[in-house]
């Protein structure tokens, strides 16, 4: 018996298919990068000021007579450049998921599809809440309280650069802590856990939870505290929603 020889037309299709998708993947990104660019264009003219509005919670509590300063020559025009990126890549983040979804979706199965705009949509919801979180509660009260234990003698002047940085450090943070509830949901739904372990292992969550906020946060027990705690909430918001969109074992057959 001779090998069977492969069939050239399944290889041309198969070829045709993938290139195909690619030119759509391209297709895809270059609307989402245009969406970026655009809404980076129109922020340029405003980058001042987003500076300005992303500083209060530190100007506003800083001693009287102090400000921030610029430590490097270029500094005072790329630094608010990098924040107008980021605001836009904030901004435009709606329209790239859109973009990744429409191109992943048609491969999906249809409870597979069930489980992952719900998903999708609470991953990006619950991020702006996390950072939303960390600009009008938790840094507020964490540069009050860093201007308290300040030392007499101390003139405290942070380089626009380095605050850039640290805000965003801390709203990345922020974000990825509220994506809990996503986390435990994808455990979850691909075999992990279930909702009676997640339930047992409440008290893990709390420990956890402390330790990172610990590791996350400015050295304050207040910043701790207010990080930890919404993320012990949603912890049990994800085991809810465990409970509510994946069934047990026993409830499928």
């Amino acid at each position: 018996m001779t090998a069977r020889e492969p069939d050239p037309s399944a290889e041309d299709g198969l070829e045709a298919g993938l290139f195909s998708h690619l030119i759509e993947l391209r297709a895809r990104l270059m609307r989402a990068i245009v969406v970026l660019l655009l809404v980076l264009l129109a922020l340029v003219p405003v980058a001042n000021h987003l500076y300005a509005e992303l500083a209060k919670p530190l100007v506003d509590r800083m001693p009287q007579g102090a400000h921030l300063i610029a430590t490097e020559v270029a500094s005072p025009f790329v630094t608010p450049l990098k924040l107008a990126f980021f605001v836009a890549l904030f901004i435009s983040m709606p329209m790239i998921l859109y973009q990744l979804w429409a191109f992943v979706s048609p491969g999906l199965y249809k409870h597979e599809k069930r489980l992952a705009k719900p998903l999708l949509v609470a991953a990006l919801v619950l991020f702006y809440s996390g950072c939303a979180f960390a600009y009008f509660v938790v840094m507020p009260a964490a540069f009050k309280f860093l201007n308290a234990v300040t030392p007499d003698g101390v003139a405290m002047m942070t380089d626009i650069t380095h605050y850039l940085d640290f805000v965003m450090l801390m709203f990345f943070a922020f974000g990825l802590c509220f994506e809990v509830p996503v986390a435990v949901v994808i455990l979850a739904a691909i075999g992990v856990v279930d909702a009676e372990k997640l339930s047992k292992g409440r008290g893990y969550a709390i420990v956890g939870a402390f330790a990172i906020s610990a590791f996350i946060t400015p050295p304050d027990l207040l910043s701790m505290v207010m990080l930890a705690v919404p993320m012990c909430l949603l912890y049990e918001l994800g085991v809810l929603s465990v409970r509510f969109l994946l069934k047990s074992p026993e409830q499928r057959e």
